[in-house]
């Protein structure tokens, strides 16, 4: 049996297990909720790497709730010249250099309400409003809890209770890890609406704490071309609600099918996480210190 490392990746274990304490202090900014743009307004939401994941599970959710066309970019591709009454630009560190760029790129004539972790940054004097999550900031390279705050502080805003969520995530830290989950040789993961957004963080957490190697979709795409590479060995790993059959189609495939059938995509991505930390710790790997990986990424010369 494979030697798992427990002192690698320390700081990435205990940002990860105080999520759900986060969300709940997230879910009490009431204030900080009349900076968000008013429902009916158009809104561009933007963010690099796990950011932009969580603008997209952002935006997915605003929509379906009826409060405004909300589209989701990475700050590096954002086509924010489209009349959009307000911009959330979501970074942990506030140093983002496509962030920064963006934001400057549009002061003075689009609004933006920023979401940043670390607030001794430039980017606090860029924005309109700043939403300041210190509690939430990270040391650990691998992002965790951040991410899922601000989508937890975005997700009250629109009215959602998450003390379900909250619950379900803590029963996520204390879930026992499948031996199957943790030894995949491959991973698909997979979401619907808001949780697309969720099954790309996850596939992203996977990669950057364990080289694993992982891919992520659309649900309803995934039968589409990706279902191929399901065999034996390998995981196909669904968040929120299943499309009907993908689990019989997953399974005839000889792939573990793994669906936490009514928790929420944000609280399973928790166990997910610690899948990733796991394989890490086995391969030797330290997810706090990861290849090729910085906290921030900061761009020099031209572009």
């Amino acid at each position: 049996m494979t030697i798992s490392h427990p002192t690698l990746g320390a700081r990435m274990a205990a940002e990860l297990a105080s999520q759900p304490d986060c969300w709940e202090q997230a879910a009490e900014l009431t204030a900080e909720r009349a900076l968000l743009p008013a429902t009916g307004s158009r809104i561009a939401v933007v963010g690099c790497g796990t950011s932009w994941f969580m603008a997209q599970a952002y935006a997915a959710a605003r929509e379906a709730r009826g409060q405004g066309q909300s589209d989701a970019f990475a700050a590096s591709e954002a086509f924010v010249d489209r009349g959009y009454d307000a911009i959330v630009a979501i970074t942990r560190s506030g140093t983002t250099t496509e962030v920064l760029e963006l934001v400057a790129s549009v002061k003075g004539s689009t609004p933006v309400i920023g979401l940043v972790g670390d607030t001794e940054t430039p980017f606090v004097d860029l924005v309109d409003e700043l939403i300041a999550l210190p509690f939430a900031d990270e040391t650990s390279v691998v992002q965790t809890r951040f991410a899922t705050t601000a989508l937890a502080f975005l997700r009250s805003s629109l009215g959602e209770d998450l003390s379900p969520v909250i619950a379900q995530g803590r029963a996520a830290l204390e879930a026992e890890l499948p031996e199957e989950l943790v030894t995949a040789e491959q991973y698909t993961f997979i979401g619907t609406g808001a949780d697309v957004g969720i099954a790309h963080e996850a596939a992203l957490k996977m990669r950057e704490a364990s080289q694993s190697w992982t891919e992520s979709y659309p649900a309803k795409e995934y039968r589409h071309g990706p279902i191929a590479i399901s065999a034996p060995g390998r995981v196909t790993w669904l968040f929120g609600p299943a499309p009907e059959g993908i689990g019989a189609d997953t399974r005839a495939t000889g792939a573990r099918f793994e669906h936490a059938d009514g928790v929420d995509g944000m609280a399973d991505l928790i166990r997910a996480q610690r899948v990733a930390l796991e394989r890490a710790r086995r391969a030797g790997l330290d997810p706090d210190q990861p290849r090729n990986l910085t906290r921030s990424v900061i761009l020099d010369g031209p572009r």
